[in-house]
This record gives structure tokens, sequence and C-alpha cells, in this order.
């Protein structure tokens, strides 16, 4: 069939022509569709690896992302791959990783450095995949993956999420059509949302949580409010709270919150913190200065400052070494990159209060960099160090060197018929309805600063439990309670507790999960089935011939 080109767009005539089955626009107008038989909403590695698959069992799809950018974190400065065990990660997630090895066997694309000169800390010997990555590299190979494929890519369009709920328009149970704020509709017979906030999701009518559950909601140990585990990314001790020091009255210091920490073990509506992952470099003819942003405020870092009086003698931040000189920075010690306390409000916020957060984040980091490079008051080691690094010139030169990507650790979480918990992460339990495997530690960052029993402040909410193997995701995690909507799959906002989904969230394991959700959809199609009553021995025997793993130990 005849593709036109429209722009960036690809159409056919006769997808052109369906009309979508509801009313759009305010409720008195019948729109124009585009047709699919898969609908993905979410340019993320997980909506790419979904679109692959679709397409590869031959099934119309579009591949919609509000964005101008593809891959989410992956190509956003996350190129140091978290996983746990590389060998339970199969399928197009893997491939995807052989393909980054591929290109940086290449010695032309080492500008910065020699290939040999490179040791990276996630690579053994004689593997097949490259597991750290420049981010711009990420986003080429994924939008390679996707040019190889008949899926239509559509960039910038973003869901309609005014509350008359005319983003999503439903026929009893299912999905028939989704309307874009410009006005753009699209039908089809199986959505997928591979967002990092659920938003398709939530629009859906489908039922989830936001923050931490309490251990006694699913028999955990690990969930809820956690003061005794938060022992790690911790303050010194001895910190004085107060923007004067010893008076109550000037007030608290920005970012530590009056009402913490709340009840050992007990649910709240607090989310881990966010940060961006920086992608800097110390080639001076590749590095971007620390730019002190225009409404630095000086009390925000007040807190690091004291932290380093009280005796604190790292720097606090993780880089991890990416090809050409490049690293992977995370947040590291109990002051950092992560913006403790200004998350909670980006699950159900709007796009207003979303690009407002993303905002208060990029100041609040880059102000932290300036001071740490800058002020008298950080040891002369720490300014000797941050100042020698820089942003990179060659990576998100659209935002100045900064990620277009937001470090979303954790938002919106379906709450559907299975509900993966710390049982499921240790092995207590082992759903029978495997559909890819998760490797990591269960790892939840800080969410709050609050003032202790002693008066002093401390950091709430870090858990990093490991000790056990690779484990199964269940296949009906990943889909809405029955009744709820019978055409829809959630990969990343997947059925998860607060705990296990700090276990669950890595790139790897939404790539994995894209796929598996995806070649369900094109089965339920085939089936003329609601995706709650996929044939799972059906589903798990095409996953396994197209190479996830979905047991473990491996068999070889």
């Amino acid at each position: 069939m005849k593709r036109i080109a429209f722009g960036n767009l690809r159409w056919t005539w006769r997808w052109f022509v369906v009309l979508a089955a509801a009313f759009v626009c305010g409720g008195d107008t019948l729109q124009a569709a585009d047709e699919y038989e898969v609908v993905i909403y979410g340019g993320t590695a997980s909506g790419v690896a979904a679109a692959v698959q679709a397409d590869r069992m031959g099934k119309s799809v579009v591949l919609i992302e509000p964005s101008q950018h593809i891959g989410g974190l992956t190509s956003g400065g996350l190129g140091a791959t978290d996983i746990g065990n590389k060998a339970a990660i199969g399928g197009i997630a893997r491939e995807f990783y052989r393909r980054v090895k591929r290109y940086y066997d290449d010695p032309n694309v080492w500008r910065q450095q020699r290939r040999e000169d490179y040791r990276s800390p996630r690579q053994a010997p004689g593997e097949d995949a490259m597991w750290t990555f420049e981010p711009h590299v990420a986003e080429k190979i994924l939008r390679a993956m996707l040019a190889e494929t008949k899926a239509v890519v559509v960039l910038g369009e973003r869901l309609d999420r005014a509350k008359d709920g005319r983003g999503v328009t439903k026929r009893g149970a299912s999905i028939a059509a989704i309307a874009m704020e410009s006005g753009r509709t699209f039908a089809g017979k199986r959505f997928l949302d591979c967002t990092y906030e659920g938003d398709l999701m939530a629009a859906a009518g489908v039922s989830y949580t936001v923050g931490r559950e309490a251990n006694a909601t699913h028999g955990e140990t690990l969930n809820g409010v956690q003061t005794a585990q938060a022992t790690k990314h911790q303050l010194q001790p001895g910190i004085d709270p107060y923007v004067r020091p010893g008076d109550k009255a000037s007030g608290l210091l920005p970012g530590i919150d009056p009402k913490g920490p709340g009840e050992e073990g007990g649910a709240d509506r607090r989310v881990q913190a966010y940060c961006f992952r920086m992608c800097v470099t110390d080639v001076a003819e590749n590095r971007l200065p620390w730019t002190k942003p225009a409404d630095y405020d000086p009390l925000r870092y007040e807190v690091l400052l004291r932290n380093f009086e009280a005796g604190e003698k790292n720097v606090p931040w993780s880089p991890t070494p990416m090809p050409n000189r490049k690293t992977d920075t995370n947040n590291n010690f109990g002051f950092s990159t992560d913006f403790l306390g200004t998350s909670y409000d980006w699950p159900d916020g709007d796009y207003a209060t979303r690009e407002r957060l993303y905002r208060e984040h990029l100041s609040y980091q880059q102000g932290l960099m300036w001071t740490l490079a800058n002020d008298p008051r950080v040891p002369e080691h720490v300014r000797r160090e941050i100042d020698r690094w820089g942003p990179a010139k060659d990576e998100f030169a659209d935002n100045g060197g900064w990620s277009h990507q937001l470090y979303v650790r954790e938002a919106r979480r379906m709450v559907g018929d299975y509900v993966v918990t710390q049982h499921d992460c240790q092995g207590r339990r082992k759903p029978d309805d495997s559909a890819g495997l998760a490797a990591y530690t269960m790892d939840s960052h800080n969410v709050q600063r609050y003032v202790d029993a002693r008066g002093h402040v401390r950091n709430e909410g870090d858990v990093q439990v490991g000790g056990f193997g690779p484990y199964p995701i269940a296949y009906r995690s990943l889909v809405p309670r029955k009744g709820e909507c019978d055409n829809l799959l959630v990969p990343v906002c997947l059925s998860a507790s607060h705990i296990a989904y700090g276990s669950i969230r890595m790139e790897p394991v939404f790539m994995v999960l894209g796929q598996s959700a995806a070649t369900a959809a094109c089965q339920s199609i085939e089936a003329d089935k609601a995706v709650q009553s996929v044939d799972v021995a059906a589903l798990q025997a095409r996953l396994k011939a197209d190479g996830q793993v979905l047991a473990w130990p491996v068999k070889r």
C-alpha cells in the first residue's frame, strides 16, 4: 500500500479516511482519526521496543511521543545501564545493547579518547553487548531500529488530559480512540501506555496509586516511611535545620518537610526524589561551564554547606565513565543531585505543573553544581574536582547541555489483579505467567528531609536491599483489572508496590516488558480476546522464540 509523506508523518489513504468512533473537541465535532492496530503512547525505550515488536508481528503500529526525542531516560543521560544480572535481559532489549557494542567497535566514533583507553565498569571480557553509552548514540540507535520497521512515529503530540475526559474515548471497557491536544486523534484495536507517568492509563479510568503503601498493605517490611533503613545517602549528624541556627522563629531551611517523617512503615503520598542524569566531560574543548541560574537562592544549599562543615569529605556525586571522556553522573551521599521533596506533584500534575517542576529541578541542579564549584564554604578538593568538569557540548545541544528527560524514578503505579511486591523480589512468591525478569536490588531514593527527635536534619526514604536473583514479572501485572479496560497494556507504570517497583524500574526491564506487552497485544487481536484473556502459554512460547528470558536460572 502506497504511503504518502507529510512532514515527518507517514499516512495511508485507508487510515486517513477512517473516522473515530467518538465525539471529540468539545463533544460536538466528529474528527477524522488515524487508525492502527496497535497504538503506543510514550516513546521511551519501552515504547520503541513495543513498536518494533508489533511491527515484526505484522501489525500496523503508531508510536506517539509528546517530546521531540525518542528513548526516554535511555537517551536522556542514563548511559550506565543498571540491571543486576545481565543474563536476565533478552529479546529486543539485548538487541539494542548489542547494537551499542557494534557502534563502539568502530574506531572512528572515538573522538575524545582511544577505544583501547576506555574501561567500562559495566563490561566483562567477551560480552556480546555493551552497557555504557553516550546519550546521542542511544537515540541514534533507537531511531535506526524504528526506521527498519513500518511503524509510524509521531513526535510532539501530547494526550489531551483535560478533565472533561475527551482525551480517551471508550466503548464499554475498550478504548476506541485517543485525542491529542492538537485535536489529532488515533483509533486502534490495542493501546499501550509506555510513559513514565501513566497518563493514558489514568485517563482511561484504570485504578492506580501514587506514593508508598503501608507495610501492612502487602505484608512487606521495606515499604512506607523508612527512617531506620535510611542509613545510606545520609547527612552528617548534628546539622541545625533553621535559617538562623538555633532560632526556630527564623523558620526551617528550604527543602525540610515540617510534617515529616510520618509513622514508621506507614503509607504516604511522597514520591522518591528526581534528578537529571548529567553527561559531563573533562575535555576542555567539549566542556560547557557551570552556570549560576538567574533565580539562584543560596538558602537552597545551606544544608549542603552545613553538611560539609559537619564533616562531609566526599565529592557529592557519582560519575560513571562513558565513552569519549564523558560520564553518566547520578546522585550520591547526603546532599546531591536528588531534589528531595519536590516530586510529589509530578505524577498527577497537569502539563503546566510538570513544566514548572522541570524548570525548578533544572535550576536546583544548575545551582548545586555552581555552588560546588565556587562557594568558599565547599572544601577546596571538592571545588577543584567539580570545576574540572562541565556539561558536554555535543550532548543535549538543543537544551544547553542538560537532558530533556527528568529522571522520573516513579510516578503512578497501576493497581491490577496482580501486584508485584517484595515477596516476588525475594522469591517467596513465583507467578506462573512470567512476561520477563527483573534483577535489581530493591532501591528507593530518599523522599524527604525532616527534623529528627534531636532537632537535626535527616534524610528519609532510602532503601537498598538486595541479595536475591532474577525473578519473574507476572503478565497479570501489565494489564488492568478485569472490567476496567480490556484493550490496554501498561509495561512501565505496571502493577507493583512502591518497594518492588524500586527493583523493577530499570530501562532494560522496561524494554523487555514493552516487547512482551506488544506481543500480548498482537496475540489478543488475532484471538479477538481481551488482553486479560490472552493464552499465557502461547504468549510465553512466542516470547521465548523471540529471545526473551522468562525463568531463572537460564537453561542453556
